[in-house]
C-alpha cells in the first residue's frame, strides 16, 4: 500500500496557511510557532510583528514582562527561545533541563580551573545571588556584582594564549541560574533591541516525565511545521535519532511521501489524519527577520528556499538573514537603512501582486520600527549590502 503524498505546493500552502497567518496577540502568533528563536533580542518582535494584525513594541512587552505570557528558555540545540509559558514546562523537561545540566558542569570546570573554586563556593554565590535579586527586585548584572562582591572575581581564559582574556564570573553564574530557571531575563535596560537584560527571581518549571515532555513538543511542532523528516526533527530538537524515533512513535505520527524531495531526505511525518490538502489561502507577503522560526524550522530548506540563494542569505555558519516571503517560499531579503526605512529585493520574478504586496509589508514594518535601528547578529552578504 502506498504512502499519502505530501508535495513541495502543498508544503509551501501549509506554511502560508499555518506559520504566516496574522494573529490578534503575540501568545497566539507564538502557538502557531511554537518557539520563537531569542538569541538576538529583536527578532523575537519582528517575529511577532510579522505576523500582528495591529504590531506595536507595548503589546510584545506585555506578553513578555507583564503578563508575563511567553517565557525566555535556553532549549533546543542550546539556543535561546520564547516560547508560551503553558509550553515551557515541556520545553524544560524536553530540551532545556539536559543543557542547563551540561552548562553547570562547564561553569564549574571554568572556576576550577580559572580561579581554583568548587561546588560550595558556587552554592553560595548563587545563595547569595537570589537574596540579592529578593532584597533589590529586578537588577541588571552589573547591578548585582556591586551586591553580590563573589560575581566581581576575575578568571584568566586562556592563559598563554594570544587571544588571552580575563573574565568576571558574573555572567556564566547568571546564564546558569537562568538555564534552571531560578532567575529570569526581564525587562531590557536599553530599548527593545537590547540584550542588555535585567534579571528578576523566577521559580524552576515542574519536572515532567521525560517520554511524554518530548511526545507533546514533537506533536506540537508536527501540527505547525509538519511534514518533517526525522533528520529535520533530530537538527530542531537536538535529541539523538533515537529520542527523535520514540518520540514520533508515542504521537502516532503518520508516516507521508515527500515525492520532490531527494530520496536520501526520507520520507515524512504528520499527526494522525494530517495528510489532506491544506484549505486554500491567499499568498501573503510576510518579511520575515533573521532567525525567525519558520526560516530555521526545518533541516532541509530546498524546498523552500532556492540553494542558488544561499550565498546571499545565509552566514558562513548557516544562519539566515532577513528573508522576503511569498506564498509560503523565501524569494528575497530585506534590510534597515541607514534613514531608518526598510529596503528589500526579490532573487526571483515572483509577478506584480507580490512586488506590491512585499512593498505594502515593507511600508508597515518601517512604520513599525519606528526610530529603532536593527542589525541582526549574524550578518549576510544581501543584508549588508541593502543596509549600506
Amino acid at each position: 500500500m502506498s504512502l499519502p503524498s505530501i508535495d513541495t505546493a502543498e508544503r509551501r500552502a501549509r506554511i502560508n496557511a499555518r506559520l504566516l497567518t496574522r494573529r490578534k496577540a503575540p501568545l497566539a502568533v507564538a502557538d502557531d510557532l511554537v518557539a520563537l528563536h531569542a538569541t538576538d533580542a529583536a527578532t523575537v518582535y519582528l517575529s511577532l510583528a510579522a505576523r500582528l494584525t495591529a504590531p506595536t513594541v507595548a503589546a510584545v512587552e506585555r506578553a513578555l514582562y507583564d503578563e508575563v505570557a511567553l517565557v525566555r528558555l535556553l532549549a533546543m540545540r542550546r539556543t535561546l527561545f520564547v516560547v508560551p509559558v503553558d509550553l515551557a514546562p515541556v520545553v524544560d523537561t524536553a530540551a532545556a533541563r539536559a543543557i542547563a545540566a551540561k552548562e553547570r558542569e562547564k561553569l564549574l570546570d571554568f572556576l576550577r580551573e580559572g580561579g581554583g573554586w568548587d561546588a560550595a563556593w558556587l552554592e553560595a554565590a548563587e545563595r547569595e545571588t537570589l537574596e540579592a535579586l529578593h532584597r533589590i527586585g529586578p537588577a541588571s548584572g552589573q547591578e548585582l556584582g556591586a551586591a553580590v562582591p563573589a560575581l566581581q572575581e576575575r578568571v584568566t581564559v586562556a592563559a598563554g594564549k594570544p587571544y588571552e582574556a580575563v573574565q568576571t564570573v558574573a555572567s556564566r553564574v547568571l546564564r546558569v541560574l537562568a538555564a534552571e530557571n531560578r532567575i529570569r531575563r526581564d525587562r531590557p535596560r536599553g530599548s527593545w533591541t537590547s540584550s542588555a537584560y535585567r534579571w528578576t527571581e523566577s521559580t524552576p518549571w515542574p519536572e515532567l516525565p521525560i517520554a511524554p515532555a518530548r511526545a507533546e513538543l514533537v506533536r506540537r511542532w508536527l501540527a505547525s511545521y509538519g511534514p518533517g523528516t526525522e533528520a529535520d526533527l533530530k537538527w530542531w530538537t537536538g535529541w539523538p535519532l533515537g529520542a527523535v524515533r520514540k518520540a514520533l512513535a508515542e504521537v502516532g505520527a503518520e508516516r507521508v511521501a515527500l515525492p520532490d524531495a531527494p530520496a536520501a531526505d526520507g520520507d515524512g511525518f504528520v499527526l494522525p489524519g494530517d495528510t489532506a490538502p491544506v484549505r486554500a489561502s491567499a499568498p501573503r507577503a510576510a518579511l520575515l527577520p533573521a532567525l525567525d522560526p519558520t526560516a530555521m524550522g526545518w533541516r532541509e530548506r530546498a524546498w523552500y528556499t532556492d540553494p542558488g540563494h544561499a550565498d546571499q542569505l545565509f552566514d558562513r555558519t548557516g544562519n539566515i538573514g532577513p528573508t522576503v516571503w511569498w506564498a509560503g517560499r523565501v524569494v528575497g531579503g530585506w534590510a534597515q537603512a541607514t534613514d531608518g526605512s526598510v529596503v528589500w529585493r526579490l532573487l526571483e520574478d515572483v509577478g506584480a501582486e507580490a512586488a506590491s504586496a512585499v512593498e505594502a509589508e515593507a511600508a508597515h514594518l518601517t512604520a513599525f520600527l519606528g526610530d529603532a535601528r536593527v542589525t541582526p547578529r549574524f550578518r549576510t552578504p544581501l543584508e549588508r549590502e541593502l543596509s549600506s
